[in-house]
């Protein structure tokens, strides 16, 4: 009898650490729902004690999802652990998932505790959130590079405690596969209570090993969970890829002989909810998402391919979401069929208004391009979402002039609390222009450090979708437009980005 694998995601707390990538509450909302939908076994929804936001999307979530167990990060702390009890009161299965640092490193120079005060703060921890929660996941921060002797004392004492899941983070993803792996084993051997729980790796992708790490954690190690991102989002380098850990045991379960629960044709789905949630493109070449994963350009592969796709293709592309209704609708599509394209991507509008302002932007789209994709779709709710917050600046309209010889001039017309403004400017290209005239009007003082443009689908016809990444005293955000004009999608990106400035969140920084 195989053993079950539980996939543990942290796309909305861990992920959300990526810089600009924070989301709004209805956006983790929209998420959740996917990752309900993937079956995914634990979502990590947020760290509920890091601010206001974060406490209000945590409860959302938990009040809403019903099949997945909801956890909270919490430090290890009594307010902390409060705060995110009192987010998870509605959740059908609620998780607290607290940490400490047990490293050396960690322990002198960011906790300035001794280790005798980490071991009884850990348990002290553990003790409060049992009396709170049922179910408890404790992880010394920096595990892998923390004194094994030590360790084991932590891990003891808080599996005495009442912790019910144990995880072992590759905090900076400094761990190889084999010595990881060992490292999982040794502490489970050496552990009297090792089986009173269950245990969990956490791998971080510095040195692009994350997948590896984690499998090998499984594998070698024992471990029963893996603690994963949609599209391996995350802060650095980003987490051990969801998609990449969940194929890999169902492609080789001959080797790994685990069970998971993932409904796999939901993947690329969520991949591509997530991408232009966050405004982080994933790569063409990225494994099971990426957009030439099931593509053959060698003529020998093609004419493998097309006698036996066994010959070169380990999984099929519609086991993970690939190709079944590619093309969904055009102009001459109603309202229920939208309607039901949005249930089966995942998207659930909760107001018939939402779904009638969502249907007029479709409408509107589907006269200017012929063919409209699941992830037009994506973009235009995730658009509606973006107009639904509480929004400082607006686009209305845009015109450009370009030609070659003359310098590109720009006029635009966006709302500020409501009312229209007009702005102009000249730039080196059509966008430039476009972008500084918006300035020239918010004098924002913010620095660009990221401007992105990716093709929605295929063709030339397609929407543009742009990301462009903002940083104002210390505080980075990425903005996200979609539009079959690059130039307009440029703007509404840096309203975008503009607006998310302006809302002023104290978020307290994890790690894990």
């Amino acid at each position: 009898m195989a053993d079950q694998l539980i996939i543990f995601d942290t796309t909305l707390r861990d992920g959300e650490q990526s810089p600009g990538a924070s989301m709004t509450r209805d956006e983790k909302l929209r998420i959740a729902r996917q990752l309900e939908r993937l079956k995914v076994d634990v979502i990590e929804a947020g760290f509920a004690a890091s601010s206001n936001g974060d406490f209000e999307a945590v409860q959302l979530i938990a009040n809403t999802i019903k099949d997945s167990t909801i956890c909270s990060l919490s430090r290890a702390n009594d307010r902390d652990i409060a705060r995110a009890a009192e987010a998870l009161k509605g959740a059908n299965r609620a998780r607290i998932h607290t940490f400490i640092a047990t490293s050396p490193l960690h322990m002198e120079k960011k906790l300035r505790m001794t280790p005798e005060q980490v071991l009884e703060q850990a348990k002290q921890s553990v003790r409060f959130a049992r009396n709170l929660v049922g179910d408890i996941e404790f992880s010394p921060e920096d595990g892998y590079r923390s004194e094994v002797d030590f360790l084991c004392r932590v891990i003891e004492a808080v599996i005495n405690e009442g912790a019910t899941t144990i995880n072992v983070p590759d905090t900076v993803g400094y761990a190889v596969p084999e010595l990881y792996g060992n490292f999982i084993k040794t502490l489970r051997e050496r552990i009297p209570n090792s089986d009173k729980a269950i245990w969990s790796v956490h791998c971080h992708n510095d040195l692009g090993m994350a997948v590896a790490n984690s499998l090998a954690g499984v594998k070698i190690g024992g471990a029963r969970q893996v603690e994963c991102t949609i599209n391996g989002l995350g802060e650095r380098a980003g987490n051990c890829s969801l998609e990449e850990v969940v194929m890999a045991v169902k492609t080789r379960k001959d080797y790994f002989n685990l069970e998971v629960g993932i409904d796999t044709q939901h993947i690329v789905a969520a991949s591509r909810m997530v991408s232009q949630t966050t405004g982080f493109v994933v790569q063409p070449n990225k494994a099971v998402v990426g957009a030439n994963a099931f593509a053959h350009a060698s003529g020998i592969h093609q004419d493998g391919v097309l006698k036996a796709r066994d010959t070169y293709e380990i999984m099929r592309a519609e086991d993970v979401g690939w190709s079944a209704n590619k093309i969904v609708l055009g102009k001459l599509s109603g309202r229920n069929a939208f309607k039901q394209r949005l249930q089966e991507l995942g998207v659930q509008l909760d107001s018939e208004t939402e779904i009638n302002a969502a249907f007029a932007r479709f409408k509107e789209l589907a006269d200017r391009k012929s063919e409209i994709f699941d992830e037009d779709i994506l973009a235009l709710v995730s658009e509606d979402s973006q107009n639904g917050e509480s929004e400082q600046y607006g686009f209305v309209s845009l015109s450009q002039h370009s030609e070659t010889g003359e310098r590109p001039h720009a006029a635009i017309v966006f709302t500020v609390d409501g009312k229209e403004v007009q702005a102009q400017s000249d730039g080196n290209g059509p966008v430039d222009a476009s972008l500084k005239a918006i300035e020239s009007h918010v004098k924002s003082g913010a620095e660009m450090v990221l401007y992105s443009v990716n093709a929605i689908s295929g063709s030339t016809e397609s929407q543009g979708e742009v990301t462009v990444r903002l940083q104002n005293s210390g505080r980075v955000v990425n903005g996200v437009g979609a539009d079959p004009d690059i130039v307009v999608a440029s703007a509404k990106a840096y309203l975008h980005a503009l607006n998310k400035l302006q809302n002023k969140v104290d978020r307290v920084a994890a790690q894990g």
